[in-house]
């Protein structure tokens, strides 16, 4: 039986500039099961976080399918729209900018609750936002804090809280920890790994470090100007990446080993413009292994090994496969 929480089908995002169209999302698909993280990794404006996003209805996308637990999401309107997202939540990166600085901790996260009309008794309303501040590690001494009296950490709590305040199955996890001190990063990761835990909670993980992807993801999906190059389970693509775009940012890695040589893999030239992009693969531009067909044709999505999947049309070769 399938247990297929999330299923993204040939999901495109385009925004309209002055140069042309913008391909921010270009063709993506996968699956999601339920319990499970997936972690989206990429450099910096490659598309994930409009990614995230588009499946939540932030960003309208532009063609393609976003189904949830079996159902077409992608357009709902009104009353089935705000009762379907109830069960998908956000993350998002900054938890500074994220909060209203005019609102209390308690506010901040009883609006959620407010809004969907959660509970019509005000004692019951006050129960469930102690709650979530216990849940989440926020001492109810903070109750009637404000966004600025507080630290990085105890902020993101705030952006936890009010994801998890309607008790969704699906969170994006917009790159959560990056604005957090390193000791910090740890405390929300194990915080969000505890949650998923207790919960059953479903999670796309985006982030542009490897190392936190690599601690919290069961698969991994590497992107590049818009579009998926790899997919695997986290484990093989850390073992053998197979796409050279994800050699390239997995060397970059620091080895903590003394004495341990680490071939770096250099990416030179230029990223290929994501406006009104020309034919062939989006990474052929800085890609050594490139030839005549990949400036020509774009590669597919490919399952080159059981559950790995790669965007190439030298994969093999380069692999020796």
């Amino acid at each position: 039986m399938s247990n297929e929480l999330l299923q993204v089908e040939h999901l495109k995002k385009y925004f309209k500039t002055p140069g042309g169209y913008l391909h921010a999302v270009d063709d993506v698909s996968f699956t999601l099961d339920a319990g499970k993280t997936l972690g989206v990794v990429g450099e910096s404006g490659c598309g994930k976080s409009t990614l995230g996003r588009a499946i939540l209805g932030l960003n309208e996308a532009t063609d393609g399918k976003v189904l949830f637990e079996g159902r077409d999401i992608t357009h709902l309107k009104g009353g089935a729209r705000r009762k379907t997202y109830q069960d998908l939540q956000i993350i998002f990166q900054d938890p500074f900018s994220s909060l209203d600085p005019r609102k209390s901790v308690w506010d901040q996260i009883a609006d959620p609750l407010r809004i969907n009309h959660a509970y019509k008794d005000k004692d019951e309303l006050k129960k469930r936002v102690s709650e979530l501040m216990d849940t989440v590690g926020l001492a109810r001494r903070l109750t009637y804090s404000y966004p600025h009296e507080l630290d990085g950490g105890r902020r993101q709590r705030i952006g936890v809280a009010r994801a998890l305040a309607l008790n969704p199955k699906f969170i994006v996890c917009d790159e959560p920890v990056s604005a957090l001190d390193v000791s910090i990063q740890a405390q929300i990761l194990n915080l969000l790994q505890d949650l998923q835990e207790e919960r059953g909670l479903t999670y796309m993980f985006i982030t542009h470090d490897l190392s936190v992807v690599k601690h919290i993801s069961d698969a991994i999906m590497v992107m590049y100007v818009g579009c998926v190059v790899e997919k695997s389970p986290s484990k093989a693509l850390f073992e053998k990446p197979l796409h050279p775009y994800t050699k390239g940012l997995l060397s970059a890695l620091p080895i903590p080993v003394i004495n341990r040589d680490k071939k770096r893999v250099i990416m030179k030239g230029e990223i290929s413009s994501p406006i009104d992009p020309k034919p062939g693969c989006r990474f052929a531009t800085r890609c050594p292994f490139a030839t005549d067909i990949c400036h020509q044709r774009q590669p597919a999505l490919e399952e080159v090994q059981p559950g790995h999947f790669a965007a190439c049309h030298r994969v093999r070769e380069i692999n020796d496969l």
